[in-house]
């Protein structure tokens, strides 16, 4: 007997996958847990419907990161900090930082944890910063850092 799957079971299958059960199995522990549905017309084509909505908000999702990432890789930001004589800065320029002022000078508005910096930025002048959008998408952002 075909079944959609309502959730993962270990073994079995992934939730949304269409799989192939005995019908003991299937009537017995499967449908009376709520862990699958038969796989007749109907609730094929509603698996169908789910699976195109899945793929035109993942399409959409794609489309304005590039169009961010594209905004990010126009961009030179410029951020004051207090440094020493020699160069060094005072604390230094974290994720948070970068994430915060492209948020109030851009209205670019990025969680910290997609700026990717191996450590903090502890030197002026320009610094090269990666940003990843999206599974595959990364924007370069160009900072020059001044006292």
């Amino acid at each position: 007997m075909k079944v959609i799957l309502l959730a993962d079971i270990k073994g079995v299958g992934k939730k949304d996958e269409v799989i192939n059960a005995s019908d003991g199995y299937a009537r017995n522990f499967l449908f009376p847990k709520n862990l699958a549905l038969e796989a007749n017309k109907e609730n094929m084509a509603k698996l169908k419907s789910k699976n195109d909505a899945k793929a035109y908000q993942k399409e959409m999702d794609i489309k304005a990161a590039k169009e961010v990432a594209e905004k990010i890789n126009s961009i030179t930001m410029k951020l004051e900090v207090k440094a020493g004589e020699n160069g060094k800065i005072f604390g230094g320029v974290t994720a948070k930082e970068i994430a915060e002022n492209l948020k109030k000078e851009y209205k670019i508005d990025i969680d910290k944890k997609k700026v990717l910096l191996s450590e903090t930025i502890k030197t002026i002048g320009v610094h090269n910063i990666e940003i990843k959008l999206y599974e595959g998408i990364i924007a370069k952002l160009k900072l020059n850092v001044v006292s």
